[in-house]
């Protein structure tokens, strides 16, 4: 990543060309950068707001807040395009693969806070699902000069996981034109894996580059080329999408309560008891005694309870059905 790339987003820095540095003059790099931001709805200038620092601070307050009541609308018109790649996902994940998010800057961290939530909201592995950002993870609070410019880097971060044709690798960019972001992409899908591309500008490279384009147009920022605000927004609402839905077909939830819950902390021991009881109905010490013959596996103590089974008898009952609760369930009750 380049500094400029530190203080905003995966705002294009210097182009992967041998050679280029990114520096005015440095071989036409400068003015061909400048034709390629000038065609991206994300850097384009708003001259309505060319004063807002002479505003009152409730004022602006009030402007970012009406444009960031936009982003659920944009994201809204690809809704059938991101049910798509989802279904997707989720096809491949059942098979064992792994969902993969590569980015760059602001994108990269998102990557990796969705992927970081993931096995304490659905008990996954912390190899299932994975975040990459370009230059590693130091990227996530300090810049790595031309970590976002190189292909090449994304290619061998990939190939350290051991890509295979199961996994599922998104690539996230607000310009969409990030080459560590398309080379994920590229690399990926010529090794047989599912790919998203996730950008903030229509008629990206990184769409074009994917199996599964999804464009979500924001529109200028408030503050001109800041793609972590409205641009930022939207990647983080379709990445919860991808992970969440993904482990709703996965069979991670009952309903919509978190059954495969890790129960980490004592806020988290707290919520798998109240998770049994709401899907159970059932008293404080039957919930306990549930969770004491399951090792406080969430999953398992709702199907000793419903099921009236023992505590291996859920987990065989569980296993059959690939971690369906649903079809556990229904398993019992046709014996």
């Amino acid at each position: 990543m380049t500094s400029t790339t530190d203080a905003n987003t995966d705002t294009p820095g210097a182009t992967d060309t041998p050679g280029a540095t990114g520096a005015p003059g440095a071989s036409g790099t400068y003015g061909e950068l400048r034709a390629q931001l000038a065609t991206l709805t994300t850097e384009a200038f708003r001259p309505e707001l060319a004063e807002i620092d002479r505003l009152s601070t409730e004022e602006i307050a009030r402007i970012m807040n009406g444009e960031d009541a936009t982003v659920p609308a944009a994201v809204a018109e690809r809704l059938p395009q991101i049910a798509a790649a989802i279904d997707a996902t989720a096809e491949r994940m059942a098979r064992g693969g792994r969902l993969i998010y590569a980015g760059a800057g602001t994108a990269g961290r998102l990557g990796v806070l969705d992927a970081s939530e993931c096995p304490p909201t659905f008990n996954t592995d912390p190899a299932e699902v994975v975040g990459l950002i370009a230059g590693g993870p130091s990227a996530m609070v300090t810049a790595v000069e031309g970590a976002e410019d190189s292909k090449e880097l994304a290619a061998a971060d990939l190939d350290a996981l051991k890509l295979t044709a199961d996994d599922t690798v998104v690539g996230i960019s607000a310009s969409g034109r990030t080459p560590y972001a398309i080379g994920a992409v590229e690399h990926a899908r010529a090794r047989g894996a599912l790919t998203i591309g996730l950008s903030c500008n229509a008629d990206s490279a990184l769409a074009a580059a994917a199996e599964h384009g999804l464009e979500v147009v924001t529109g200028p920022e408030l503050l001109t080329g800041s793609t972590r605000l409205k641009a930022g927004t939207a990647q983080k609402l379709v990445l919860n999408m991808i992970s969440t839905v993904t482990m709703i077909r996965l069979g991670k939830t009952y309903g919509n309560l978190m059954v495969d819950v890790r129960a980490s902390n004592e806020k988290l021991r707290a919520r798998s008891r109240h998770i049994v009881s709401l899907a159970t109905g059932a008293s404080d010490t039957a919930i306990e005694a549930a969770l004491a013959a399951t090792d406080g596996e969430v999953k398992n103590a709702i199907l000793v309870i419903l099921g009236q089974v023992d505590g291996p008898t859920a987990a065989r009952l569980l296993t059959e059905s690939d971690g369906h609760l649903r079809a556990a369930l229904a398993a019992v009750r046709t014996t």
